[in-house]
């Protein structure tokens, strides 16, 4: 059997194709570390700026013990052509006021449930991409997305 080969993607598209698939999938996969277990789990992301993604999390959850030992983390995106996205990244809580009532704002599903911005169970965490990469179906090689000047700052452009 031969081997599927895609056709060549340019360097300058590479950015463009990545975010589409990052826009296409809902329910992208969120791996944080255990101990020495790994954790993979679905998220529905609350705002995605480029590659810089906020995942709303309960204090409940076994995430945000793991988080807190060790906020180093993986999102990996699926489309329905079976391309990816692997970011890899650093969580932190979000604690901008202004930004998280504009999450809270565009998210009726956490006002539905929480009831309150201030709800105690509350974390919004921004995953602040360190690599990015993405792969065409059966492509079996990752390309590297070149990271905005903000994303690999560590700044972000104003909300607006």
């Amino acid at each position: 059997m031969t081997k599927p080969t895609p056709a060549p993607i340019r360097p300058e598209e590479v950015r463009e194709r990545a975010l589409a698939v990052v826009q296409a999938d809902r329910f992208p996969h969120l791996a944080t570390i255990d101990g020495d277990q790994p954790r993979l789990r679905p998220v529905s992301p609350v705002r995605t700026d480029g590659f810089t993604v906020y995942v709303a999390n309960l204090r409940c959850y076994g995430k945000t013990a793991e988080i807190a030992a060790n906020p180093k983390v993986e999102l990996a995106y699926l489309d329905d052509h079976h391309d990816q996205v692997r970011i890899t990244g650093v969580a932190e809580i979000v604690t901008d006021r202004a930004l998280l009532q504009e999450i809270w704002d565009a998210n009726p599903l956490l006002r539905q449930f929480l009831g309150s911005l201030d709800n105690p169970d509350l974390i919004v965490y921004r995953i602040r991409p360190k690599r990015v990469r993405f792969m065409r179906e059966w492509a079996l090689e990752y390309l590297e997305v070149a990271l905005a000047a903000s994303e690999n700052t560590g700044e972000f452009p104003a909300r607006g």
